[in-house]
């Protein structure tokens, strides 16, 4: 045990690292940054200015604005598409039912890469390009939240489904009042998964968004270079800091949900 405890402490340790290097140099200024890169920050007053000039330098808010919409507005419709088909293919019986399942399974080992070129065409045809809509219509249908829902309905008692028709409950009741309810936590963990997964995005908003206004997070970070001063590490860090926090504090309050929701599907 005492060997086990060891070696994860090791492995968090090699994890903490990057984020114990960005906060060490969120609190240096330039010249310490590269005339002493191992050693100690020897003040504090330099953090204010670092976050100052993240949110100067470049428009940071606007940033963190877009990025709260797209993780929003998609967590939203992605329920909304998912948790309708997977009720459908855990309690109706319908020809093909196991087909359609196989080919959403099918769907999860696809790499996200292979259909964004059609879908990049598509949209610059529309003229959808730099916009919200071109950043959240790729990833409506999940097969992963189909999975993970459908997993969770199916062991949802029929019993309790047929006792409710019997009651006058239309499916939709029964889907919202019923099974939606005893789902939070598989909700909760996908909603994880989703809001972290998006809000980390640099492939996507890198090919279609080619304005600041319409930068996520991980692509305003990119701003921060200068072709004439360089990149301002100091600032950027303090970017960073900013854009991981929302991710973590929203990780923290779901963690015990987080965890239930992956143990009620069988994923560990």
């Amino acid at each position: 045990m005492a060997g086990a405890n060891a070696v994860l402490m090791v492995v968090a340790a090699i994890i903490l690292l990057p984020f114990a290097w960005m906060l060490l140099t969120v609190m240096r200024s330039p010249a310490e940054i590269f005339s002493d890169p191992f050693g100690l920050p020897q003040g504090f007053g330099i953090v204010v200015e670092n976050f100052h000039r993240a949110f100067t330098t470049v428009p940071m808010a606007r940033f963190l604005f877009n990025g709260a919409v797209v993780v929003t507005v998609l967590l939203f419709l992605q329920l909304a598409v998912s948790i309708p088909a997977a009720y459908a293919l855990a309690k109706f019986p319908f020809s093909g039912r196991n087909l359609l399942f196989g080919l959403v399974v099918a769907a999860l080992c696809v790499p996200i890469q292979v259909p964004m070129l059609p879908i990049y065409i598509a949209l610059a045809y529309a003229g959808a390009l730099d916009s919200y809509f071109a950043l959240i219509f790729p990833f409506l249908f999940s097969p992963f939240a189909i999975f993970m829902l459908r997993q969770q309905f199916k062991a949802f008692p029929n019993e309790i489904i047929q006792a409710a028709r019997l009651d006058g409950f239309s499916e939709i009741q029964i889907l919202l009042k019923l099974i939606v309810p005893s789902a939070r936590p598989v909700i909760a963990a996908f909603a994880v998964f989703s809001i972290t997964a998006h809000w980390n995005d640099l492939y996507w908003p890198l090919i279609v968004v080619s304005s600041q206004d319409m930068a996520t997070p991980p692509l305003g970070m990119l701003y921060f270079r200068d072709g004439d001063l360089g990149t301002d590490y100091g600032a950027l860090m303090a970017g960073a800091i900013v854009t991981v926090t929302p991710v973590m504090v929203i990780f923290l309050i779901a963690q015990r949900q987080f965890i239930k929701g992956l143990t009620m599907t069988g994923l560990k």
